[in-house]
């Protein structure tokens, strides 16, 4: 996978709602996860130096799709992952369109090994 973005970052507890989950803005539309896979190749181990990248794999109608690979110091895979994000309208409970401006700053999705 050739990531489009490398970071880290820890969730703090001001960014949090009540029940402990990362939240946005209220009446702002936000992003849920909708969908999780993982496999799990190699441990990591206790100071290990890890690099988590992720590639942009499709954008829907209202959601995105990112695939993920978690690397150690030796170059070796650790963890491969996809996810499933959904643009969401909190106040309606609903799922709703990508922004047309967010689809405008959005890479363009990398192919995806089948």
């Amino acid at each position: 996978m050739d990531p489009i973005f490398t970071h880290r970052l820890e969730v703090r507890f001001r960014d949090c709602d009540p029940l402990g989950h990362a939240s946005v803005e209220a009446g702002a539309p936000g992003v849920i996860l909708a969908h999780a896979d993982i496999d799990y190749r190699q441990p990591a181990r206790y100071g290990d130096a890890l690099e988590v990248r992720i590639g942009l794999v499709n954008i829907g109608r209202t959601s995105f799709t990112y695939e993920y690979e978690i690397l150690s110091s030796a170059g070796g895979l650790v963890a491969s992952a996809r996810t499933v994000l959904v643009m969401y309208d909190y106040a309606a409970s609903r799922p709703v369109p990508v922004p047309d401006e967010l689809r405008a700053i959005l890479p363009v999705p990398v192919a995806s090994e089948p």
